[in-house]
């Protein structure tokens, strides 16, 4: 199975998600919040698909590529799970160097919130990563699905209800 930033974005948030999601169990397109931050990225920089490239490389999609300047831009509704977004974009710096585009950069963007993040990919990123890769391999080959935690970010994940329905929501 070819890992996307989706996959790693979930890898870094929750695994039961990410086991859920690779295994076809897909809660995202009933989900409102996932909905704003899809019309956020599609309304927040108009000018962008005049100005810069769609990449689609070995299963991941970038939706902002500027090749001048070879970097990524990624447009998230909110830094409440920054370190996923983070290590996502760092994914996709690494399949592109893996594909032998040296020395690209991205920055996360946050519309809402007016904030930006410069993001680049070092020699321990790349070890880091490949670690994880073998690990989302495992995780998603399991035949088990991994037990739900209580976390924070459960109140507004799309797979709320599927892991939480009769029992209590978690409290932040």
């Amino acid at each position: 199975m070819r890992i996307t930033g989706t996959h790693f974005a979930y890898f870094q948030v929750c695994h039961r998600k990410l086991w859920l999601f690779s295994h076809g169990i897909t809660m995202e397109h009933s989900s409102d919040l996932v909905k704003e931050g899809k019309l956020i990225h599609e309304t927040s920089y108009a000018q962008r698909p005049q100005r810069f490239e769609e990449l689609e490389i070995d299963g991941i999609k970038i939706d902002f590529y500027d090749t001048a300047k070879k970097r990524i831009h990624e447009i998230k509704k909110s830094a409440s799970i920054e370190a996923a977004h983070e290590w996502q974009l760092k994914y996709y710096l690494y399949v592109l160097q893996q594909r032998g585009i040296e020395g690209a950069s991205g920055v996360l963007e946050y519309p809402r919130s007016r904030q930006t993040k410069e993001i680049w990919l070092s020699s321990l990123d790349e070890e880091a990563i490949q670690g994880m890769l073998q690990q989302i391999d495992t995780l998603i080959q399991s035949e088990d699905c991994p037990e739900k935690q209580k976390m924070k970010i459960c109140k507004s994940c799309a797979y709320h209800d599927f892991c939480w329905t009769n029992e209590t929501p978690p409290t932040p």
